[in-house]
């Protein structure tokens, strides 16, 4: 396992603790994206894959889809981030967040520089498109049109040292002690501190960021 710990012993880093089927990472994406913009030439960036329900093999029931909508429409009215509904007319719909989480570790393999834009057309395609995102040939599309190669996209996916990269990605959000999503994480010359657990505004984070890059 490539040891996060290991690439952040020097120089400045932003460690970024997501899933792509995680609403409020999703509701967190455009406050993201501006961070990282931020961050330009003065941090790097890393995408690290958090495992929010991975392995689950039973279609949602009830009390679930209830659940969930709820919490979906709570994400929105205080992100102002668009939800489709319509998937919750699928009863038969299994929550596995794993595939769509090896997505990104595929992509980050294949170029590190897409991981991020990966994620992010993900969460897009999950929550606004209502596209089934545990399907490889969408994840395939997706990924290629961040600028990752189609078939060598889904020829990763399907290697059992993908998945393990995956599971690593699981180890590395427990070894951080991170316990809830959306979480950024500051490094410098190995010394981390938490930028946020959870979601925050860009106004409340700018300062704090600005801070530290200026430090």
């Amino acid at each position: 396992m490539n040891d996060l710990y290991d690439d952040i012993r020097t120089n400045k880093h932003l460690l970024y603790f997501g899933d792509p089927m995680c609403s409020w990472c999703w509701g967190f994406s455009p406050v993201l994206r501006r961070l990282v913009d931020v961050c330009a030439d003065k941090a790097l960036l890393h995408v690290v894959m958090t495992g929010l329900r991975p392995g689950t093999t039973e279609p949602w029931d009830a009390d679930m889809r209830t659940f969930i909508h709820q919490h979906w429409v709570n994400v929105g009215d205080q992100t102002g981030q668009p939800f489709n509904f319509e998937r919750f007319e699928n009863t038969d719909f299994i929550y596995d967040t794993e595939p769509a989480c090896r997505a990104v570790v595929s992509a980050r393999t294949l170029a590190p520089e897409t991981a991020l834009p990966v994620f992010e057309a993900i969460q897009k395609a999950f929550y606004a498109d209502g596209q089934d995102v545990n399907n490889l040939d969408q994840l395939a599309d997706i990924a290629a049109v961040s600028g990752v190669d189609r078939t060598q996209f889904k020829d990763l996916m399907q290697r059992p040292t993908v998945l393990q990269q995956t599971r690593d990605d699981f180890t590395q959000t427990r070894n951080f002690g991170v316990l809830g999503y959306p979480t950024v994480l500051l490094a410098q010359d190995g010394k981390v501190t938490a930028l946020t657990q959870g979601y925050q505004s860009f106004e409340s984070l700018a300062p704090l960021l600005e801070e530290w890059l200026n430090a």
